[in-house]
Order: C-alpha cells, then structure tokens, then sequence
C-alpha cells in the first residue's frame, strides 16, 4: 500500500520551494491541467508515501488548526541538525507547539498555507 496526502495550495512554487529547500524533499512528479488543475508531488524516492499539492481557479478554503500536522521523525542526528539548519537559513523559524508533547521532542514550523509541519529529533 502507498500512502499520500493531497492539500490544495495556492502557489505552487511556494510550496516547493518550502519542502524542498527545508525538508530536502523531491519532486517527484508533476501534472499540468488535468481536469483544471496543476499539481506536484514531493517526497523521497523509494519511499511509500509522498504529498501532493494541486492548485486550481477556484481557492482552498482552508482553517488549519493548531494540531492539523505534518510530522518528519528525523534518522539521525545529522539529519535533524542538518534540516534545522535548511529552516534557519531559510529564515523560517520555530514556533510553539499547541501540544507540549513537540515542544519536549521536536521544533515546529509553519507552512506557507498555515499548517504545522514537525521535525522530530531523533529517538
């Protein structure tokens, strides 16, 4: 089974240039005016799972709310402190976590549409 979450967005650069240049993810696949939309799909390859984010005339009516989350648990401790680094030169800074759970074992970032993404230290 693969898994993948869909968002509709709207700016699709945006959104790329936030999961790639932070999280080191890949495009992976894109789509152009398919029934009306544009989309891409971000993740690693080889992988299970990936995220799609589409855009279209018609704007997301989205609410995101404090636990609406995506949540990264990191390999290593390189990698985290390597990601931590691509959000602290991208100026993107931490946030605090509704739930103290992240606080304790994570930082806590804002998308550009709003949503928690999480980046887990290692275990």
């Amino acid at each position: 089974m693969k898994f993948r979450v869909a968002r509709h967005t709207t700016n699709l650069q945006i959104i790329i240039d936030f999961y790639t240049q932070n999280l080191e993810l890949e495009v992976l696949g894109r789509f152009e005016k398919h029934n009306n939309y544009d989309g891409v799909f971000l993740g690693k390859k080889g992988l299970d799972w990936h995220l799609e984010f589409t855009v279209s005339l018609e704007q997301p009516k989205h609410h995101p709310d404090e636990d609406d989350l995506l949540v990264f648990y990191t390999q290593n401790a390189n990698e985290f402190d390597r990601i931590k680094a691509n959000f602290d030169q991208n100026q993107q800074r931490p946030i605090v976590a509704k739930n103290p759970y992240w606080n304790q074992h994570a930082l806590t970032y804002l998308d550009p549409d709003g949503f928690g993404v999480v980046l887990v230290h290692p275990i």
